[in-house]
């Protein structure tokens, strides 16, 4: 009994789903079974069928490719109504990656995924946690006179997070803040001032943004990551440099979400810890 009673909410679901795409298409019974090569009457009755009786597989083939979507949707197989070449395509793309605050793309992607929890790796300090002198000290040399408002921009940033349902989670790696500290490597030259500045303000951020944010760092000896983003269950992104590599696909979304609760799990310092563990580099700093 219960095996009738699927095919029959499979049939009703195939009618519905049909019917949909038939709409979203901008088709009618006439254009699709010219299209399919059938009479307008077969399309009818498979429209209007209601038992639990079902096409066969070379008609829903042909529906599906004239109506761009797959047959696995129409059949209730699957919840995305794209083919199976859509899918592929847009599982995995290669977007440019701006060397700017203003970065449009990533932003669209943080509103898409408003209200799941956000895992970042950066490839640095988080600029929207950054005071204005460290911005400046960093992009002035390439954005010129666009620097003042692409630190606003990045301000702005910062207070839609605040304002956001979603929970934010960052695990940079623990030299990289040492390394800020000290002023070498990459901050060779950051006057002390400003490194002081930055690690109080940041210090701030993580005691008052706190469990909404929660800050970690781990041992880059013992354990890597490439800067990446991942958008609650909707998205994963690779920074690569000038381009993101981000997969839309369930089974990398979710390894790539492994790897960074992995970077939590095994974190040196955690978020609690940070702020005392950022005032203590600090106070070391010389003038």
């Amino acid at each position: 009994m219960s095996d009738i009673l699927d095919k029959r909410a499979r049939a009703a679901l195939l009618r519905t789903r049909l019917s949909e795409a038939m709409a979203k298409a901008g088709s009618n019974q006439t254009a699709l079974a010219r299209a399919v090569g059938v009479d307008r009457s077969t399309i009818s009755q498979l429209l209007k069928d209601s038992g639990a009786r079902l096409p066969n597989a070379h008609l829903i083939g042909a529906c599906a490719q004239a109506l761009g979507v797959s047959a696995d949707w129409l059949l209730g197989l699957s919840e995305r109504p794209e083919s199976a070449a859509d899918l592929l395509a847009n599982s995995m793309t290669l977007t440019e990656a701006p060397r700017a605050l203003v970065d449009e793309q990533i932003f669209d992607w943080h509103r898409e995924a408003e209200g799941y929890k956000i895992r970042y790796v950066p490839p640095a300090l988080p600029d929207m946690l950054k005071t204005r002198e460290l911005l400046d000290w960093e992009y002035a040399p390439h954005l010129g006179k666009t620097t003042q408002q692409a630190i606003n921009a990045s301000e702005d940033r910062l207070n839609w997070m605040r304002r956001s349902q979603s929970d934010y989670e960052i695990a940079l790696p623990l030299f990289e803040v040492e390394s800020f500290a000290a002023g070498t490597g990459y901050y060779a030259g950051l006057s002390a001032d400003i490194r002081r500045e930055q690690l109080t303000r940041l210090a701030g951020h993580c005691e008052s943004l706190y469990p909404r944010l929660r800050f970690y760092l781990f041992d880059a000896r013992r354990l890597y990551s490439a800067p990446l983003t991942v958008f609650g269950p909707l998205l994963a992104v690779i920074y690569l440099g000038r381009n993101y590599l981000a997969f839309r696909d369930t089974n990398r979304v979710e390894a790539i979400t492994q790897h960074f609760d992995h970077l939590v799990k095994e974190a040196s310092i955690t978020a609690r810890a940070l702020p005392d563990h950022l005032r203590a580099l600090e106070a070391r700093i010389g003038g």
